[in-house]
């Protein structure tokens, strides 16, 4: 079985719910909707992401032999006859991936009959959480160097294969340049970006010669890391090589630094490549960057024309997780209602309407019933899928790009930077709490 597409990267207790579903009849159609309950601190949005795996994972979904015979050691019969003929029937609404959106807003809604919603849970969760986890990291960076160069580097301390390729489309998505990671730019078409490792460096008797080889082998990017021994020695002795490699009609595209002080030795570093006529070969910098690191830099005018930002990316440092929740709205045609100490959820289909000021930034946002509570707000929940098939065809990643980077000319100006905005105005519609206070008083005459 292949581990990334099976039915069984699920909890456990998917299957004994639906175990118990199949055995009561409760097949009646359920809605459930994907939320995330509030923003981490110091964050002003989040980037929506990860719905095109999600649309594959359902139209996909199947159980192999394989599976069953393994299920067949731990459910009755009934529950591998019905798995045997599983196939995804409902249909999803989803803000479109790039969407910006806030605390408590869907971003997803599976219409389904109970068990099929209930056994896709998880596996919604992990893939909606995280690329929207890294989408709305990545976007940071982008707001703070919109005209860097941004590449995403943190493959090798990613958590898991599937995390390092997710968070390369979702960083590139956000509006990062590109990618260090090959296969990402193999599944994706995502830019490739990739320069040499101080082993290279150290595996030649002498770094002229090291940069030789690579520029040689390599004639079409030539990008030399020059931070192994002495920086500033090695910028010269780039400016010395330069000549006899444009003689060979190759040029010497950037340098890479990856420790000390960024901002002072790209200041030299530039110098020196200036005053040896190489002005048009460019810097990039790496090695613990994070938004935070690229706002320092950039305050201080460092000559950096492109950055590369690894761990801090790939494993969301500064907020690893968001309070994601997938919850049942409504079962059987009545809105259903979770009353949980700080976890209330509001109840029944709902929309997420947009509102703009006169000069077109996002000014707030309405949450409402789908149904006989409209606004002329622009609906962000869009008809993605209709019974278990997708209902348009894929979109390019690099047009999800440019439309991420167009949301962002939307935000108000404090939003687009680090510090904390003013809290982003979403209400909720009075027909809905209208409608949450109904099922409160509804509940407590049963109690």
């Amino acid at each position: 079985m292949n581990p990334l597409s099976s039915p069984l990267l699920a909890d456990l207790y998917q299957f004994t719910m639906l175990q118990s579903y199949l055995e009561q009849g409760m097949q009646e159609t359920a809605v459930f909707e994907l939320f995330i309950r509030k923003l981490p601190p110091g964050r002003n949005f989040m980037v929506a992401a990860g719905l095109e795996q999600a649309l594959d994972f359902l139209e996909n979904l199947r159980f192999s032999p394989e599976e069953l015979g393994w299920l067949a050691t731990r459910f009755r019969p009934s529950v591998i006859d019905y798995l045997e003929q599983f196939r995804f029937s409902g249909d999803v609404h989803a803000m479109p991936e790039g969407t910006l959106f806030f605390p408590n807003e869907p971003i997803l809604r599976i219409t389904a009959p109970l068990p099929q919603a209930q056994l896709v849970e998880s596996r919604l969760i992990n893939l909606l959480h995280f690329e929207t986890l890294i989408a709305s990291k990545a976007a940071r960076s982008v707001l703070v160097a919109p005209d860097k160069v941004l590449v995403d580097f943190g493959m090798r301390r990613a958590h898991g294969a599937e995390a390092g390729l997710l968070a390369a489309r979702a960083s590139y998505l956000a509006g990062f340049s590109g990618t260090a990671t090959v296969l990402a730019g193999a599944l994706y078409d995502i830019p490739l970006f990739g320069t040499m490792a101080h082993s290279y460096i150290q595996a030649h008797a002498d770094e002229t010669t090291a940069f030789e080889h690579f520029a040689r082998s390599n004639p079409d990017n030539v990008v030399l890391l020059i931070d192994t021994y002495d920086t500033e020695a090695a910028a010269g002795k780039v400016v010395t090589l330069a000549p006899k490699l444009h003689a060979a009609h190759i040029d010497i595209k950037g340098v890479r630094l990856d420790s000390g002080d960024l901002a002072a030795h790209a200041r030299n570093v530039r110098q020196i490549l200036d005053q040896g006529g190489l002005q048009s070969t460019t810097i990039f910098a790496s090695g613990n960057l994070d938004e935070y690191r690229l706002q320092t830099l950039l305050s201080v005018k460092a000559p950096i024309d492109g950055f590369g930002i690894g761990t801090a990316l790939d494993i969301s440092s500064d907020a690893p997780a968001f309070d994601c929740a997938y919850k049942l709205q409504e079962y059987a045609g009545k809105p259903r209602r979770k009353r949980s100490e700080g976890k209330a959820t509001w109840p029944g289909r709902k929309q997420v309407y947009r509102y703009y000021t006169p000069q077109g930034e996002i000014s707030h946002d309405i949450v409402a019933l789908e149904e006989n509570d409209s606004y002329e707000g622009q609906p962000l929940l869009v008809p993605v899928m209709q019974a278990g098939q997708r209902i348009h065809a894929k979109i390019p990643l690099y047009e999800l790009r440019q439309q991420t980077l167009a949301s962002y000319t939307r935000l108000p100006k404090a939003m687009t930077a680090l510090d904390t905005a003013p809290t982003y105005p979403v209400t909720i519609s009075t027909a809905l709490q209208d409608l949450a206070k109904q099922l409160d008083a509804e509940m407590m005459a049963h109690l």
